[in-house]
């Protein structure tokens, strides 16, 4: 893979990775420290990416790597209540209590539950980008599905 084909998967990959990297640290700044980090260090061990078919996938383990970094060298979170004040009117608008409910979920479920529904990612890839199992991955989805359902009771007409 050459400077131009990288430039071109990773403008690609830009919104997604956003996604990704907003679900696990909530915070833009964050967000796009992890992002920029996560771009050079690929950029850097570009020659170790074995099947260019798989770029998108080794890119956004790279970032969820650089997330867990930050994590680990901050200790500090953002309250939600910023998080959510901070967000853009539009996402607010559309579907606030579903919002709500996705960020409300434990990183468990919430990381799995964003790769697979918001950002279009296969099991398989999601088993290799988070190093689980296929069964561990599809458990998180159907417990983080049934979290929600839960929460989202008489939002939507849902019933118990």
């Amino acid at each position: 893979m050459n400077k131009k084909q990288f430039t071109t998967e990773v403008l690609e990959a830009e919104k997604s990775l956003y996604h990704i990297a907003k679900s696990i640290l909530k915070n833009d700044e964050d967000c796009a420290d992890a992002i920029q980090n996560a771009v050079l260090h690929a950029f850097e061990k570009l020659h170790t990416l074995r099947n260019e078919r798989y770029f998108k996938t080794w890119l956004t383990r790279i970032l969820i790597n650089e997330c867990n970094h930050i994590i680990r060298s901050r200790k500090e979170q953002i309250p939600y209540e910023d998080y959510y004040e901070a967000q853009s009117v539009t996402q607010q608008e559309n579907n606030p209590e579903v919002f709500e409910a996705v960020m409300e979920l434990e990183d468990n479920y919430r990381i799995p539950f964003v790769l697979f529904y918001v950002e279009g990612f296969s099991i398989k890839e999601i088993c290799q980008i988070l190093k689980l199992s296929q069964g561990t991955v599809k458990t998180r989805l159907y417990r983080g599905r049934k979290l929600l359902k839960e929460r989202l009771v008489g939002v939507y007409g849902y019933e118990k």
